[in-house]
């Protein structure tokens, strides 16, 4: 039987959350220490994360009561049937853009000059994230004979332990897109990660087997959300791209224009 508890203290599930989250503030630390980031500009990104965190849990909340509702209207819409990650992502995102909107002239640095390391931090915290849905048995997969098959309490077989499986890709994908950025100043890893996750979302939704309702018929939401995160990868590249190419423009114009006016005196 999976141990729900540390020290008969603290739920597992919480605690690797709250190391999740842990983690991807030290990555962001980290980072703007090493890279020199603006402080302030660190700083800022830290308070909207954590708001961003805190609206996430609840758009987690609010998009798998929407899917149930959508499957089984006569149960009612209620918010106390389970969180989804995706759910949550789409929520932190765009709590953060907006924020990021009203606050991003008070400081010298810009997102476009940092958001390769996002992608460090959300995968670092989903990971940890994943090893607590394995001691909280959800997010389980299929009933199988296989010697990885886990036995959980509420559970009558062993089933693919696709918890593990998802937190292993997260910690290798992470490793990767740290590596890149620390290493080579990789300015994509929001593209590598959202085809990356994209893809690997769609085809382990084949294996797991917990129902969290229906979106749109034939897939399951993670699978339709997995294949928006796919196009948006493949958008955020150009966009990034065309981004890096009018603020080289800008700065070689502002360059010409300060040696022109140097020359005239």
């Amino acid at each position: 039987m999976l141990p729900d508890k540390i020290f008969g203290l603290f739920y597992m599930y919480g605690l690797m959350i709250a190391v999740g989250i842990l983690a991807c503030f030290g990555v962001l630390f980290y980072y703007g220490k090493k890279k020199k980031v603006e402080e302030k500009f660190i700083d800022f990104i830290f308070f909207n994360a954590i708001a961003s965190i805190i609206v996430g849990f609840a758009s987690a909340a609010l998009f798998q009561a929407t899917y149930s509702y959508i499957e089984n209207p006569e149960a009612g819409f209620r918010l106390d049937g389970g969180i989804t990650f995706i759910g949550g992502l789409i929520g932190g995102i765009a709590t953060f853009l907006v924020v990021y909107a009203l606050f991003r002239k008070r400081y010298k640095t810009r997102l476009t000059e940092v958001i390769s390391m996002a992608p460090c931090c959300i995968l670092i915290a989903h990971a940890f994230g994943r090893v607590g849905c394995f001691f909280a048995g959800c997010c389980y997969g299929k009933e199988t004979d296989s010697f990885l098959g886990v036995k959980f309490p509420n559970l009558p077989h062993p089933v693919h332990p696709t918890q593990l499986y998802e937190a292993a890709f997260l910690f290798l994908l992470f490793a990767i897109c740290f590596i890149l950025l620390m290493k080579k100043d990789f300015k994509h890893n929001l593209t590598v990660y959202l085809i990356a996750y994209g893809i690997f979302r769609f085809l382990i939704e084949f294996v797991r087997d917990d129902d969290r309702g229906q979106l749109v018929a034939g897939i399951s939401p993670s699978q339709f959300w997995s294949l928006v995160m796919i196009v948006a990868g493949v958008a955020v590249f150009f966009l990034l791209r065309y981004l890096e190419k009018k603020r080289l423009a800008e700065t070689k114009d502002n360059a010409e224009s300060v040696e022109t006016e140097a020359k005239e005196q």
